[in-house]
């Protein structure tokens, strides 16, 4: 059975016809042709496919489309604004946090999110102040990112990357 959503994609409000067993990936990819998430596993293991869902970093393949009727999403092309790059795309840039480029969109897109949460005062599972805003460290990025997987190896990179765009200085 069909079901027409609205997503509001990378600031665009956008109308699809939907299987009720559409994943929110498939519906951004094969329906919308918005190609900049990947698909990765399919499984919700790599993170190659990581979007902002009203604000929250997700991995879409384990959503489905028609829960999030009416959401915002946002992509890692989405996160550019008035044409500029994001400061995490150019962190990825100056840092060669890429290589073969392919979970790129996913790593940024759940920088952008782990960002927020850091700055909301979430901790992590590294996190040595549960009670108020835990220090940015470099352990808290690799830890907050780890559901991302690389793989041509560029964590080092990453990290430094994000750390770079996030101002943080030292471990």
């Amino acid at each position: 059975m069909d079901s027409e959503i609205v997503l509001h994609v990378d600031g665009r409000r956008l109308s699809v016809n939907v299987d009720t067993r559409t994943t929110l990936l498939d519906a951004l990819r094969e329906r919308l042709g918005i190609t900049s998430v990947k698909k990765g596993c399919d499984h919700g293991q790599c993170g190659a496919c990581t979007v902002l869902l009203d604000g929250r970093r997700v991995v879409p393949c384990l959503a489905l489309a028609v829960a999030h009727d009416g959401s915002s999403v946002t992509t890692s092309a989405g996160l550019a604004q008035d044409g500029s790059p994001h400061p995490l795309h150019a962190a990825f840039v100056k840092q060669d946090a890429l290589q073969c480029g392919y979970c790129t969109p996913g790593q940024v897109c759940s920088a952008a999110g782990m960002l927020e949460e850091h700055r909301a005062g979430w901790p992590s599972a590294v996190s040595e102040n549960l009670l108020g805003c835990p220090e940015l460290t470099l352990q808290e990025i690799r830890e907050r990112m780890s559901g991302n997987l690389c793989r041509c190896g560029s964590y080092g990179n990453i990290v430094a990357a994000i750390a770079s765009a996030a101002e943080v200085t030292a471990e």
